[in-house]
């Protein structure tokens, strides 16, 4: 305290009398201007607010598609009879059953086909023995062929030295061309009879297919996924398939992509596969990925070729997530990033200041998001990209709670 502060205090014990204690009162008001100018200045208080940071830290990223859609067969195999207008004698399969290329699947009945094939039978051997008659026939043909030009040969010498008349020799090779004529004709009897005999050969060979297709076998390995035979009813190969095989029970799941999603999904990225109503997760591979996109919906689809296809059945809804891109980049929490028409930016607090930076963004993945560029790992920036902080305010940082992915 000052002199004057001390003087006047003194005073006002000294004097005891109500009216001197107003007086002194009033002394003293006008004397604090004085001592009050030597007391020091105080300095103001600044009144930062506090606000939650959080920092850039590394994490491992993927980045996703999710669709979803229905399991279906890759190819299905339609298996019909071979033989038209047979009833179905037996059916050896049902729906479900794991079958391989050529296990019989039903049986048609053959008793016409046999028949018909033991008419044809009978006719081939009176073909054959049409053929041994036209060969025994062209023998004796060829022989008297021989015996008549032996006999013009004789003639011609005996003609030479005239022991013989003219009109003998005109007879002898007369003979000869009708013994030649006769060669000819016996040789194209035996020529039709084997001719005949290819027709007859080829009539039993199309009727021993036909009994061999009585048996309707699979095409391919798979599994039977619909069956409309019934036993008595004609096998039709225009009316419904018999038998609906799934090729070796491949199944997919088909899905549609939406149209930003269409180049980032490539055939044999990782796929994991959730089943509605389950939480049961199966294994897939991208196997095509439709090239066009709907001009009406703006749709892509793709199809997902599923590791384990005996865990689901064909029909059934799921959801997939296929991993595009996985790596260990810097990241912050979605909600630190601010993206508008002119930027992407964060805001950086350093030395107790805010400073708004552009910021290049990558993966998303759940909460959090790549940072590219504008940050470095450990950069503190405000938590919540919504707060009211401008360029250049001055905060009291508080960190945020550790989370994790």
């Amino acid at each position: 305290m000052g002199t004057r502060w001390q003087r006047v205090l003194k005073d006002m014990t000294i004097k005891t009398s109500k009216v001197n204690w107003l007086l002194a009162t009033a002394a003293l008001l006008m004397a604090a201007p004085a001592w009050a100018e030597d007391a020091p200045a105080a300095k103001p208080a600044i009144n930062a607010p506090s606000i939650v940071v959080t920092a850039v830290t590394e994490r491992k990223l993927t980045d996703r598609v999710l669709t979803s859609g229905t399991i279906q067969p890759v190819e299905e195999v339609y298996v019909q009879p071979l033989v038209e207008g047979l009833s179905i004698k037996m059916l050896q399969a049902n729906v479900g059953d794991k079958v391989k290329a050529g296990d019989v699947l039903a049986t048609l009945m053959d008793d016409t086909l046999i028949l018909q094939k033991s008419q044809l039978e009978a006719n081939k051997a009176k073909v054959i023995a049409a053929g041994a008659q036209a060969e025994a026939q062209r023998l004796s043909v060829k022989s008297n062929l021989d015996e008549a030009n032996r006999q013009l040969d004789r003639g011609e010498a005996l003609a030479k030295s005239g022991t013989i008349a003219t009109s003998k020799l005109d007879q002898l090779k007369a003979a000869v061309i009708s013994a030649s004529a006769a060669l000819n004709s016996a040789e194209q009897s035996i020529k039709a009879n084997a001719a005949d005999m290819k027709v007859i050969d080829a009539q039993i060979a199309d009727i021993n297919l036909k009994l061999s297709r009585t048996e309707v076998k699979a095409p391919v390995d798979g599994v039977i996924s619909a069956r409309t035979a019934k036993v008595g009813a004609i096998a039709s190969g225009a009316g419904q398939p018999l038998f609906t095989l799934i090729r070796d029970n491949a199944l997919e799941l088909k899905a549609d992509l939406a149209e930003e999603d269409v180049l980032k999904v490539a055939k044999d990225q990782k796929v994991t596969i959730s089943l509605a109503g389950s939480g049961a997760k199966i294994s897939g591979t991208v196997l095509k990925v439709d090239p066009t996109v709907n001009a009406t919906t703006r749709l892509g689809s793709v199809e997902v070729k599923i590791d384990n296809p005996d865990t689901v059945r064909s029909g059934m809804y799921a959801q997939a997530d296929i991993t595009v891109a996985q790596r260990t980049a810097p990241a912050l929490p979605i909600t630190a990033v601010t993206t508008n028409s002119e930027a992407t930016t964060a805001r950086l607090v350093k030395d107790d200041v805010v400073h708004i930076v552009k910021v290049e963004t990558g993966i998303q993945d759940g909460q959090y998001i790549e940072i590219r560029s504008g940050l470095s790992n450990g950069d503190k920036v405000v938590a919540k990209a919504g707060a009211y902080v401008r360029d250049g305010d001055r905060v009291k940082p508080v960190d945020s709670l550790p989370a994790t992915n």
